[in-house]
């Protein structure tokens, strides 16, 4: 019974910390926000939910920066370590209650610990040239993960391409972070509506603080750190997360929001 009461209480905590700093979020994500010298645009939430049941979110916003200051951190490595740094996140909007744990194969998302995986993916693919950089996590399993999610074709993907402005010494810097072809459990179980208020707000929440991250230049030492050069990896296939929404518009069911 004392343990009980403990995790209710821990779980409290957390709701309501995560109920503010939405409720924070909510507010910033309707407008360009500026750090520094750089500028984060509006953020655009775009989720919906096919026939079958899989959920597929894009978040994106766009960075304007000084050109030096992307020119720093264009490379491999720093990709390592911007993927790093969504996870980061993660870990302080949920108070470390949710956090990231790493083996050469797989990642895992667990509460407080293993043997309690929320969501385990498959090791990190990266893709990169001289202006498109892409990091993907395919989908293995979890707690989270509704039986046709298992060992599928979902994916979490972060997604920057960055062009130039009106302004020679400033660059767009376009980030998307997706999600595709993910079953989560709490819809299969409950309802579409306890997903949109619960997964569906914290992957949006996450992807703001992953912004202003970049928009700070203060990425999380990579946990692996083994690519350095471009030629170390392939060049960006295929279209982008938000090229690849308006592919799919046909047949799309909105979620509840």
């Amino acid at each position: 019974m004392t343990r009980l009461r403990t995790v209710l209480s821990v779980a409290a905590l957390a709701a309501a910390a995560y109920a503010t700093a939405s409720r924070l979020a909510k507010r910033m994500l309707g407008r360009p926000t500026t750090i520094g010298p750089s500028v984060i645009s509006a953020l655009h939430d775009d989720t919906s939910v096919d026939r079958s049941g899989a959920v597929r979110s894009v978040q994106s916003a766009d960075v304007e920066m000084p050109v030096a200051a992307l020119a720093a951190i264009w490379s491999p490595m720093h990709l390592e370590r911007l993927a790093r740094t969504y996870w980061r996140f993660l870990s302080r909007c949920t108070l470390g209650l949710v956090r990231v744990e790493y083996t050469e194969d797989e990642r895992f998302v667990v509460l407080v610990r293993r043997p309690f995986v929320l969501l385990a993916f498959r090791r990190p693919e990266y893709e990169m040239d001289g202006d498109r950089g892409v990091v993907r996590w395919r989908i293995a399993r979890g707690v989270l993960v509704a039986p046709p999610g298992v060992d599928a074709d979902g994916y979490l993907e972060i997604d920057v391409e960055r062009s130039p402005t009106s302004d020679p010494s400033r660059v767009c810097l376009h980030v998307e972070v997706e999600v595709a072809n993910y079953y989560p459990r709490i819809a299969s179980t409950f309802t579409q509506w306890a997903y949109a208020v619960t997964q569906s707000r914290i992957h949006v929440l996450v992807t703001y603080g992953f912004l202003r991250s970049i928009a700070k230049l203060d990425l999380a030492p990579s946990k692996v750190g083994r690519l350095a050069e471009i030629s170390e990896v392939p060049d960006p296939s295929g279209p982008t997360p938000s090229q690849r929404s308006r592919s799919r518009d046909a047949g799309r069911v909105p979620s509840a929001t």
